[in-house]
Parts: C-alpha cells; sequence; structure tokens
C-alpha cells in the first residue's frame, strides 16, 4: 500500500593547484585507501557497491571563459557562514571534475558529509499526487533533488537523477514499489551518481539518457523526443542542451490521469534560475529554455535542485518593482525558513518572475543596459541578454 553583487578573486595558478591537491588528499581520505580505476567502492563508502567507471564521452568543453563552479558545488546562501570547499579555478576544475576520477571522489564526499549533516535529508519532502500519479521528491546531497514518480496502479515506479542510491533505495522501500527506470538528465555525479549502485539493486531496471553525455551505466540512450512507457506513465525526452552537450529533460503526460504535465528539468531550469554554461553557447541555452516554455503554463517544474532562495533574491535585484517577484520571495522564505521544498512552481509562474524566462522583457532590458542593435534578429539579442544576466549570477554572492 502506498502512504499519503560580489566578485570574488580570481585566485593565482598557484593557489589553484595547491587547492585541487588539497581536495584530492581530502577526498581519497574519504574515500578510503586507494584502488584501480573503475573497481567498485568497498563496503564502508556505503555505495551499495557502486562503480566509479564511466563511459566514455565526447570533448566537447565548457564555454571558453567560463569560471562557473561544478553543478552540485553553486553557492547556496545559508544563516551559518563557512567558508567553500571549493574554490572557483575554471575550466580546469570543470573538466577534472566532469571527466576524471576526481570528480568521483568530490562526489562521494558530498555523499557522505551530506548524510552526516542532513539524516533526513535537507528539505521536507511534499509528495504530489493525481488519480493514478504519485510524485516523491527525494531531498539528497546538500540541495538536490531526485524524484521517485509512481504509477500507483501498477506499483512500478521510475526515478530521475539518483544522486544518493541508499536515500532512494529507502524511499523506494518505503512506497513498496518497483524500481523499472532511471531517467538521468546529465552526466554530472551529483545526479547521476547513484546508477550503477540501484541497477545493482535492481537488475531489471534501465537506464534513460543522452549518448552525447557519457552517463554512468547508460542502457538506453534516447533521442530528441523519444517516449518510455513506465507502467501506465509516459514520459517523453527533450534534447536541452546548454548546461551539458547531452542536456535532456523529461516531461511526464499527466493528462491520461487528469493532471498537467510535469516537466523534471534537472539542471536546465531551477525555480526562478538556470543551470550555468559549463558545455554551452547562450544561444544554446536560449534554445532550450524557449523548448520548456513551450510546453504550456500549468506545466509544473521539478527541478534539480533547492535554489529557489538565492534564484529570487539574486531576481529581485534585477526587478525591483515585480509584485509576482515579491510575493514569491517572502513565500520561499517562510518555506525555507520550515525547511520545506520550494517546489513544484508552475511554467506559467517562472515566466512572471524568472530572468532567464524574461529576456524579451524591456524593463528587463533596460535594468541590463542593453539595446537591441540596427538589424539584430531578435533571438540574438534575447541570447545577449541571457549572457549577461547569467554573468551577473555567476558574480553573485548572497548574503
Amino acid at each position: 500500500m502506498q502512504r499519503g553583487c560580489r566578485t570574488a578573486a580570481r585566485p593565482t595558478m598557484a593557489a589553484a593547484l595547491g587547492g585541487l591537491r588539497g581536495l584530492l588528499a581530502a577526498a581519497g581520505r574519504a574515500a578510503g585507501p586507494a584502488r584501480p580505476w573503475g573497481r567498485p567502492a568497498p563496503p564502508g563508502a556505503r555505495l551499495l557497491g557502486q562503480s566509479c567507471r564511466r563511459p566514455a564521452e565526447p570533448r566537447a568543453g565548457p564555454e571558453p571563459g567560463s569560471r562557473g563552479l561544478p553543478e552540485g558545488v553553486e553557492y547556496i546562501p545559508t544563516r551559518k557562514k563557512g567558508k567553500n570547499p571549493m574554490k572557483p579555478v575554471g575550466v580546469a576544475w570543470y573538466s577534472l571534475y566532469a571527466r576524471t576520477r576526481l570528480g568521483y571522489l568530490f562526489y562521494q564526499r558530498q555523499v557522505k558529509k551530506a548524510r552526516e549533516r542532513y539524516p533526513h535529508g535537507h528539505s521536507a519532502p511534499q509528495p504530489c499526487c493525481f488519480p493514478g500519479v504519485k510524485i516523491l521528491p527525494i531531498p539528497v546531497l546538500s540541495n538536490n533533488y531526485s524524484y521517485l514518480v509512481i504509477d500507483t496502479a501498477s506499483s512500478r515506479a521510475a526515478v530521475v537523477d539518483p544522486s544518493d542510491p541508499l536515500a532512494v533505495q529507502a524511499a523506494i522501500e518505503e512506497e513498496e514499489v518497483m524500481l523499472e527506470a532511471i531517467f538521468c538528465t546529465h552526466k554530472h555525479w551529483d545526479h547521476s551518481g547513484g546508477n550503477a549502485a540501484l541497477c545493482q539493486q535492481h537488475g531489471s531496471c534501465k537506464v534513460y539518457g543522452s549518448a552525447l553525455d557519457a552517463i554512468p551505466e547508460l542502457t538506453n540512450p534516447l533521442a530528441d523526443r523519444e517516449k518510455v512507457s513506465v507502467g501506465c506513465l509516459t514520459f517523453e525526452a527533450l534534447a536541452t542542451p546548454g548546461h551539458t552537450v547531452g542536456h535532456m529533460v523529461y516531461v511526464l503526460d499527466g493528462g491520461p490521469f487528469g493532471g498537467p504535465p510535469c516537466l523534471f528539468s534537472g539542471d536546465l531550469l531551477f525555480l526562478a534560475g538556470c543551470g550555468r554554461l559549463f558545455e554551452g553557447s547562450p544561444e544554446t541555452m536560449l534554445a532550450s529554455l524557449d523548448v520548456a516554455v513551450g510546453l504550456g503554463e500549468d506545466t509544473l517544474l521539478w527541478p534539480g535542485h533547492e535554489y529557489a532562495l538565492e534564484c529570487l533574491t539574486f531576481a529581485s535585484l534585477l526587478e525591483l518593482d515585480n509584485p509576482a517577484l515579491e510575493q514569491k520571495l517572502q513565500w520561499a522564505t517562510q518555506q525555507r525558513q520550515e525547511k520545506r521544498s520550494t517546489c513544484p512552481s508552475t511554467l506559467g509562474e517562472e515566466q512572471t518572475y524568472n530572468p532567464f524566462l524574461r529576456t524579451h522583457r524591456p524593463e528587463l532590458q533596460a535594468v541590463l543596459g542593453l539595446r537591441r542593435g540596427g538589424g539584430e534578429h531578435p533571438d540574438a539579442f534575447r541570447a545577449r541578454v541571457l549572457k549577461e544576466v547569467r554573468r551577473r549570477k555567476d558574480l553573485y554572492k548572497a548574503t
């Protein structure tokens, strides 16, 4: 039965390399004794025998000049001020995080620390139900969300972006469902790190995602607009590159159940925010965001991270006189004070306050000091606006 804007100083190369060495050493200590590449982690790592093997991936790198942190370590405001365990070391760090064992070791460290700090998750989960469907957000790591999506008639389920396999497995057991599918939005460990362990636990489970993104344990590569059924549930995969070259989002068709479409957006779109442009241009990200907006205003947005308070606070600096934004910020502040999740929102809501979906708005363009050039295509101008908003967000530090 189911149960109901400061700019941080750029570090010197010596400092950056020193920071990387320190992190590698710390991650190595957290992971235990060194072992051959691709061998399973020891039981003490509590990853259910997960392998750190990754398939080969295209060598598409981040946009030149990007100084972003790897996904999962973007600054999130807290009341307790502390030293960020990661220093922004730009392209070199992202390459190490995304393509080498260092990223996997850092992920293991994230999992261990989050389990200690948030034994019951960083937020109180708030299930969403409509006839025949249950969506259970699973708070994992320090600010990620995985989602268990259940066909309640057959007790078959899919999980989106299983970061921590223990947390996901606990939800599966509590809901008494059979896991049939893992939908991975992209390759970053904080979205794909639990794939191997869950596949080991659930032998018939399939892993879906883009072949362009080197997703661990991928069994069923998906093309743009391809559909997958899990029980009576139908998911459509949409290619949305920008954050990574193979980023995909998944749309659950709620129509047969009398519910709205549900967008599991990974790191494409957050409440009042969007993902960093690690492997794409502003033009690419803009096109991907337009794909999401085209799903309709009633579509529920289930993002990959709990970034609402930071993103809304940043947005309020750009639009000082936006009643919808002010109201949403007050609501999110109350939610986070009570450690409650802020998802889902709707795409209709997002278009009233999310600056990354408001690049066409004259008031935002004016605040940024941008004007459309003579003969400039409207989408090219919107991409310039997006680039400037993203630049300011990357430099923004909440207090």
